[in-house]
């Protein structure tokens, strides 16, 4: 049975993503590019994910600023994105409490919206892949499902988060260490 990385190594950990984070940077032909806010701390991930025909994540990179435990979470998730290679489903299905225990609970602590800000945009950029090819394979047209896409990102889907233009607009406000 595996055991827990110490208090410490988990730190490290954290402040080694932040510094060097894996996958930061634009995905060229992204299937979804969602933005994501936590207002209460100022953090911004934008999620870009590239998924193959038949539903694995092909590829995913973030761009985003704020603390360290927002930045450094977006990075330990696309670095173990990009090894499992997740079906669309399996990312919608993969738990918050997880994504705290992989990053270190006591570490953390009060602080789970920062730390799970990428896994909520994630979900959501997982959400609006499924949904276009859910509407193309309906034969709506490229206007329809761009409507309903910007309902479903304009969507408060976790509390206390924001996703799509609202996050965007919380650029430079909020309190995140830089």
């Amino acid at each position: 049975m595996p055991t827990s990385p110490d208090r410490q190594t988990q730190i490290d950990i954290l402040v080694d993503h932040f510094k060097r984070p894996r996958h930061k940077g634009r995905l060229e032909e992204a299937d979804a590019s969602m933005p994501g806010g936590n207002p209460g701390c100022g953090d911004l991930v934008t999620m870009h994910v590239k998924v193959d025909p038949e539903g694995r994540v092909a590829a995913v990179r973030f761009e985003g600023e704020g603390c360290t435990i927002s930045q450094a979470a977006a990075s330990i998730l696309a670095d173990r994105i990009n090894r499992t290679h997740p079906t669309l489903d399996e990312i919608a299905d993969f738990p918050y409490e997880q994504m705290l225990d992989l990053l270190g609970r006591e570490v953390v602590g009060f602080r789970e919206r920062c730390a799970t800000l990428a896994l909520g945009t994630l979900k959501m950029a997982a959400k609006q892949i499924q949904i276009h090819r859910r509407l193309r394979a309906a034969g709506r047209t490229d206007e329809e499902i761009r409507e309903l896409e910007r309902a479903l990102v304009n969507a408060r889907a976790e509390p206390g988060l924001v996703f799509g233009q609202a996050a965007e607009q919380q650029r430079g406000v909020g309190g995140a260490e830089r």
